[in-house]
């Protein structure tokens, strides 16, 4: 264990905050204070700034400062791109909907670019580095869009709320109540990585046997996460699938995708090698300009994810990741986002190099994720910021499983002039279309009700994407081209997917009808009786989700 890591939370309880959840946010600067060392510091010094954050560090308290209306702020003397976060850091709950203000990034543990500084600095594994505990209720609230949070390999997150009291991170002009709902590019997002396997690396053996490890002949594996320039700079990557990073259970993460320090569009939350140790549960991205979560190699899963509005690809996969997503509710927004899922199986592809593309297929080192029981609402948009509202795209040697799952664009009209740029279901690549043939890539049990089924890609023998789907039991409902049909239980005899009351809820396989009949199953349902993200009597995206229940949104879902 890294024995730097110090004790750090003064948290003296009892004061009562006014509310500062509205309103502006008075930025002060943190205030200068001797310790009882007569040491010249930055923050502390008791009194009102103890309901704020802070930390010791090499004998000196510091310590956030108190704006007289329930909020904190911490500037680059806290933490920053040139201060990283060293030590163990709880960040509390505050009164009354108080906010904790970060001027400049937050960044926690130190980043290292090879194997001899990990070793130096005793950085093996998750949990070698500091932790930041973030209290439930708690919000982090970022100033400009030049700030982000990364989560170095070896540190971990410990963002572990709850349905009534869920964590947020936002920018500060969304606590201001000067955001609208769709804005984005408000700050950066967050950035965590972990010592998971990636495909941009080199080992010897097949992944998950004995003997599995970097290749000793090149044991180097720190690629650069997105952000990642000068002061920014951070790496992931290693062989231990089974890293840990932390917890994000109840976690809210809005108005992200600003361009950070190398112009990276940075995603909601990137996951670079993150392990399967790390536990994610109940996380909403909202509002977000690039992909909503992105996953570069690892193998972390996720149960419960919530998606809504985002520009880019909601669910992005990339570099060999393997882990699973259980329950996911994607919403785009009406004008714009691009697919539902972009999935790539080998990380820097190349369809010519068919010799190390198979090599890396067979020893396990492609993306292989298992999906169950996911939503996707997709507007049939042209000219969004990414390109045009789609489903689901797979290529480059992926081998996904996608079971019990709704992909839907019908409640649009979409255009008439081109028959495939608003397709739901694309497989690219001769290594992908192999996988579907071959039952390495799998849909089960999925149904799909698109106006424009399949960008038309000739799979085996299969004319398309959506004869080969169909040929293993997977069912495409009619939709005429160019005329909007609403898939709830209330509208429509023929096309009955979803629950009609909100938030959109799913419906049982025994209710629901697809061209006017009941749909069948093709394998046995793996979570129940039902398809898609949510069943109506156990919604799990209430109360702390948001923008989908109408007593906790900014505005109505655009097709009610």
């Amino acid at each position: 264990m890294n024995c730097n890591k110090l004790f750090t939370v003064i948290l003296v309880s009892g004061l009562v905050a006014a509310c500062g959840g509205s309103g502006d946010i008075n930025i002060q600067p943190e205030t200068a204070v001797s310790n009882s060392n007569n040491t010249t510091v930055t923050g502390g010094g008791g009194g009102e700034n103890d309901i704020c954050a802070s930390y010791v560090r090499n004998g000196q308290t510091i310590q956030g400062t108190a704006d007289g209306n329930g909020n904190c702020t911490y500037g680059s003397a806290f933490v920053g791109p040139k201060n990283n976060l060293t030590v163990d850091l709880l960040i509390p709950a505050l009164a009354d909907g108080g906010a904790h203000v970060f001027t400049s990034s937050l960044f926690v543990g130190e980043t290292y670019r090879s194997n001899a500084d990990l070793q130096a600095a005793g950085i093996a594994a998750g949990g070698d580095g500091p932790t930041l505990t973030v209290e439930a209720g708690a919000t982090l609230a970022f100033q400009t869009n030049k700030d982000f949070i990364i989560i170095n390999r070896g540190s971990r997150i410990l963002a572990n709320g709850t349905a009534d009291a869920p964590i947020t991170f936002t920018s500060v002009s969304d606590i201001n109540g000067t955001v609208g709902p769709e804005d984005v590019q408000q700050w950066g997002g967050i950035v965590i990585n972990g010592f998971g396997v990636s495909n941009k690396c080199s080992y010897v053996g097949t992944r998950g046997d004995a003997g599995f490890m970097l290749d000793p002949a090149n044991p180097e594996c720190h690629i650069e996460a997105e952000g990642s320039a000068g002061d920014d700079e951070s790496q992931y990557g290693g062989d231990n699938d089974a890293d840990d990073s932390g917890i994000l259970r109840y976690v809210v993460v809005k108005h992200t995708g600003a361009e950070v320090a190398n112009g990276d569009e940075l995603n909601g939350i990137s996951f670079g090698g993150v392990g399967s140790s790390t536990v994610v549960e109940n996380l909403q991205v909202y509002s977000t300009f690039d992909d909503g979560i992105e996953m570069f190699g690892g193998s972390v899963s996720f149960t419960n994810l919530v998606a809504l509005y985002v520009r880019d690809d909601s669910i992005d996969v990339d570099e060999g990741w393997n882990g699973s997503i259980t329950n996911a509710l994607v919403i785009q927004s009406q004008n714009d986002g691009n697919h539902c899922i972009e999935a790539d199986g080998i990380g820097s592809y190349r369809e010519t190099e068919t010799a190390r593309n198979a090599d890396l297929i067979a020893r396990g080192l492609n993306s292989a994720p298992t999906i169950s029981n996911l939503t996707c609402i997709v507007s049939a948009n042209l000219g969004g910021t990414h390109g045009e509202g789609a489903g689901w795209r797979l290529r480059e040697g992926i081998h996904p499983v996608i079971n019990d799952s709704l992909l839907i664009s019908s409640f649009g009209a979409n255009d008439q002039t081109d028959n495939d740029d608003n397709y739901c279901l694309r497989i690219d690549n001769p290594e992908t279309q192999d996988a579907a043939v071959n039952g390495d890539l799998q849909l089960n049990s999925v149904i799909v009700a698109c106006q424009e089924p399949s960008k038309g890609n000739a799979t085996g023998a299969f004319a398309s994407e959506q004869a080969w789907a169909e040929s293993v039991g997977n069912q495409f409902a009619t939709v005429a081209d160019g005329t909007a049909q609403n898939p709830t239980a209330a509208a429509d005899t023929d096309l009955q997917l979803l629950e009609g009351a909100q938030p959109i809820y799913s419906l049982s396989w025994a209710t629901s009808f697809v061209d006017g009949a009941a749909p069948i199953a093709t394998t046995a349902p793996t979570s129940g009786d039902f398809l898609g993200a949510v069943e109506a009597t156990a919604d799990w995206t209430a109360p702390w989700a948001f923008g989908i229940s109408d007593t906790n949104r900014g505005q109505p879902l655009w097709f009610e």
